[in-house]
């Protein structure tokens, strides 16, 4: 248990049945009545972001999420498919929790799940990864020496320099989806 006055951004509280990680909180005091902590939550289960209001000092339970780390193998339907490094096990993980990371995952790339008991609620990538460019476009405007888009072998686009060619290795910040350098 916790205290509502010690909520920080990046707990993860326990909610009538449901996760939920604070993304900000903030002490509220009014003229007339009684301060309180306003927070805004995320629901691990869906993503859908909601504000609630606690009691100074109220109890409330927070949750420790354990992290695994996990290699991705391959998309099976609609759910993608890790191995548990520790255990071998194999992990289906459900594409609304891998989301927009999808458009870097390749085959090998080792990523952090958080799970509460069975259940994982986050993947996380590294931060920098190395992948091909299989396609480029012409640039469009602003001459030679313009950006142009650049297809990357997991299916993302990203937006490279004009001397990155087809078949070349990139550096890609997976937080930003932002080219960082030819490798």
């Amino acid at each position: 248990m916790v205290q509502s006055n010690n909520i920080t951004p990046g707990m993860v509280l326990s909610i009538s049945g449901k996760l939920y990680r604070v993304e900000s909180s903030v002490k509220v005091s009014v003229p007339k009545g009684t301060p309180f902590i306003k927070t805004k939550l995320r629901d691990l289960g869906t993503q859908a972001v909601t504000e609630k209001s606690f009691k100074l000092n109220q109890d409330i339970k927070d949750v420790s999420l354990e992290d695994r780390r996990l290699e991705y193998l391959y998309l099976e339907g609609k759910e993608y498919l890790f191995l548990d490094i520790a255990t071998l096990e194999k992990v289906s993980i459900p594409a609304s929790v891998v989301a927009e990371q999808a458009n870097y995952l390749k085959e090998g790339v080792e990523v952090k799940a958080s799970l509460h008991g069975n259940k994982i609620f986050a993947v996380e990538l590294p931060q920098f990864l190395e992948l091909m460019i299989t396609r480029t476009d012409t640039p469009s405007k602003g001459g030679p020496n313009a950006a142009r888009i650049a297809l990357l072998e997991t299916g993302a686009k990203v937006e490279v320099p004009p001397f990155i060619e087809v078949g070349d290795i990139i550096k890609i910040d997976t937080k930003s989806g932002e080219y960082i350098q030819r490798v």
